[in-house]
């Protein structure tokens, strides 16, 4: 009996062994081989775009000039009186190591037409569940303003976008969004605040597969091994752990236009110092502006490649940007407000190191504008060798992040009927309380249904298990 149930053990561990080396494998395709190369192209994108601006405005006969802002990501799609008409067109519009992020390009329009989110297992036509695991390219709209409370976490599958344009849509709760071992996601114009931990329940996350899930962090969006994502004008606050964490090797993600608030730990880049696969992870942070209330991890990296480029952090309680684990940091052009606190100035931080380690890790600011007495601690030996080629083209100035961050969030205004949330902070990020009302009535089912295969895969894996390992068999 003990010779069997061992040979049963490892032909499992070797079949869960071989699963996961897809996986890890799945994300070196998102990595880019000269990631100064991909700095470069920023910051050229950007020049046009603001020459662009700057010509305009001398030609008053330009109609369309009002709409340039000289921020490519909207110059390239906002200036189109008919973008509604051609909404996937938005997919040729990023920048940075997220740029090859498809999202649901090619594939059909899906439209959210009813706000619950009752059944995790086997989610109804019409819901934004619905549409997440489904294994075609979609790409999502909403047919109206929605508070979408989800019972647990998100699941996305491959090659889906989530376009919150034209609608004023919350997503609150439960997880709330997960992409894990998946690539090819756009996430745009999406409201994402007072998500929770949630878990110890089944859920499902493609057609043909749902799985238990343990607690989760309670993550606004949790990117775990994925690849090609590209996160554009949501607006993220009061989340139990992070607001935005890419881990686990995560990599060409591009995060941009987004406003951050109310928050302590905002954004963690990396698993841990010792996870190797993270060296291969690719980030640009561009556009966004870091808004009030937040403390810490804007972002926080471990190993890997972060470009941070024209943001626009108006303070923080702890630092910007920390870091361990020898990450690569490119700062440019973003303008840096310390707060009132003289303890608090440094913009950055190395997190449980000694200088005689971290003086080594390429950290650069180029550009930067510091206020209020906020300093940037470079390193490294080679700073001017590793980032030579970045600057053959300069960084816009930071004078200009107001005009390249005034978009920044949600688009469409702040106004809305979907209720009030509490502001105090609890924990990673910010309590949550089952105290607002709401006013927004779910809509019927939608008549776009795609069909699904219902299949539990793990039945015959305990089959197997109860078979061999059960004596009444033996």
């Amino acid at each position: 009996m003990l010779r069997r149930t061992c040979i049963v053990l490892i032909s499992l561990l070797s079949s869960l062994s071989a699963l996961a080396t897809p996986m890890q494998n799945l994300t070196l395709l998102g990595q880019h081989p000269d990631p100064e190369a991909v700095v470069q192209e920023v910051q050229r994108r950007v020049n046009v775009s603001m020459s662009r601006r700057q010509t305009q405005e001398v030609s008053q006969s330009d109609q369309s000039s009002s709409c340039v802002t000289g921020n490519p990501i909207d110059d390239c799609w906002r200036c189109d009186p008919n973008w509604e008409a051609d909404r996937q067109r938005l997919a040729d519009c990023a920048i940075g190591f997220g740029q090859y992020a498809l999202g649901g390009k090619g594939g059909q329009i899906y439209v959210v037409t009813d706000s619950s989110d009752h059944d995790a297992v086997t989610p109804r036509p019409g819901t934004l569940r619905y549409a997440v695991i489904q294994s075609d390219p979609l790409w999502i709209v909403f047919a109206t303003n929605m508070l979408i409370k989800l019972s647990q976490e998100l699941i996305f599958n491959s090659y889906k976008t989530l376009d919150g344009r034209g609608a004023n849509v919350h997503i609150v709760g439960g997880g709330c969004i997960t992409l894990q071992y998946i690539s090819n996601v756009i996430i745009h114009n999406i409201h994402v605040h007072h998500c929770v931990q949630s878990g110890e329940a089944n859920v499902r996350s493609s057609p043909t597969h749902y799985g238990w899930r343990t607690l989760s962090d309670g993550d606004g969006i949790s990117i775990f091994g994925s690849r090609d994502i590209w996160i554009d004008h949501c607006s993220l606050s009061h989340c139990k752990d992070g607001l935005i964490d890419a881990v686990m090797g995560s990599t060409g993600i591009t995060i941009s236009n987004n406003f951050f608030s109310h928050h302590d730990e905002v954004m963690l880049l990396g698993h841990s110092d010792s996870y190797v696969p993270d060296s291969g992870m690719q980030v640009t942070i561009a556009f966004n502006h870091f808004g009030e209330e937040l403390v810490q991890r804007m972002p926080r990296c471990r190993r890997g490649y972060i470009h941070v480029v024209n943001n626009d952090f108006t303070r923080w309680e702890m630092y910007a940007i920390g870091g361990s684990g020898s990450p690569t940091i490119n700062s440019q052009g973003n303008r840096y407000t310390a707060p009132s606190n003289r303890n608090a100035k440094e913009v950055t931080k190395r997190v449980d190191t000694d200088e005689k380690k971290w003086r080594d890790w390429n950290w650069r600011s180029e550009g930067d504008i510091l206020v209020n007495g906020a300093f940037f601690i470079a390193s490294g030996e080679s700073v001017e060798v590793l980032y030579e080629k970045a600057y053959s083209v300069e960084p816009k100035s930071a004078a200009l992040i107001d005009q390249l961050t005034i978009n920044a969030g949600v688009l469409g205004g702040s106004g809305n009927n979907l209720g009030t949330w509490r502001t105090e902070r609890s924990g990673g990020g910010y309590g949550f309380g089952d105290d607002y009302s709401e006013n927004m009535l779910s809509g019927s089912p939608s008549s776009f249904a795609l069909s699904s295969t219902l299949l539990p895969p793990l039945f015959l894996l305990f089959s197997f298990l109860l078979l061999y390992l059960n004596p009444i068999f033996l």
